[in-house]
């Protein structure tokens, strides 16, 4: 079975609960919409608490949010992981890289993680702050590459933020330092042909026209 869930922030307890409530076991998958926070520094408390997930017998994938790791999460090894291109963090916890379609369980997830940092001033680059959060041009080749190939159809989205209209659906503004990234999923939610999209970031559990999910700590069987 398929699970989606939003954030996670390296809260080890909260999550492992989360997980518990659904009953997950072996054969099953979670996918994190982003900040899975598990991968920080070496030493650290998040590698303590990554080391007893990769215990579990269930798989967990996850696309990166704006408040991850980059530097230690690109020390990974890049591979192939079905279909597309993900940083294999332990035998059962891969990074979903952005832009890439993933055959999984006869489904085709498209993903593309990272946002912007609002409260950036507050942070310490290199220690709680990461400028990789904001996507890069190869970011959007890659998925341009990609969804071309798939002729813009997949069964089902992943992504850390939202389109610019599902911002202002949830009485929210856009922000001019996520304007290309909004405005490039807002592109793509008329483009794409879809069933599903997922979505965190705003710690809300609210659904629109029964496709667009913005998850925090709610889980959705996407079956499996």
């Amino acid at each position: 079975m398929i699970y989606i869930t939003g954030d996670t922030h390296g809260e080890y307890n909260d999550t492992v609960n989360r997980f518990a409530q659904m009953g997950l076991k072996k054969g099953d998958t979670v996918i994190v919409c982003g900040d899975f926070g598990f991968v920080g520094r070496i030493g650290g408390k998040h590698q303590y608490y990554l080391k007893k997930l990769a215990a579990e017998e269930y798989a967990i994938l996850f696309v990166d949010g704006n408040h991850e790791n980059f530097d230690m999460l690109e020390t990974y090894p890049i591979v192939e992981y079905c279909g597309g291109k993900a940083h294999k963090i332990a035998e059962n916890i891969y990074h979903l890289m952005r832009g890439q379609i993933f055959d999984i369980e006869g489904k085709r997830y498209f993903t593309f993680g990272g946002a912007y940092s609002i409260d950036k001033y507050m942070r310490k680059e290199g220690r709680s702050w990461w400028k990789q959060e904001i996507p890069t041009s190869e970011d959007y080749n890659e998925a341009a590459d990609n969804l071309e190939k798939a002729g813009y159809k997949v069964d089902f989205v992943v992504t850390h933020t939202i389109p610019d209209s599902m911002i202002y659906r949830i009485g929210k503004n856009t922000d001019v330092h996520d304007a290309e990234l909004t405005g490039y999923f807002e592109w793509l939610y008329r483009k794409l042909d879809f069933e599903k999209w997922f979505a965190g970031h705003w710690h809300i559990n609210r659904c629109f026209d029964d496709r667009f999910y913005i998850l925090y700590d709610d889980m959705i069987e996407v079956g499996g």
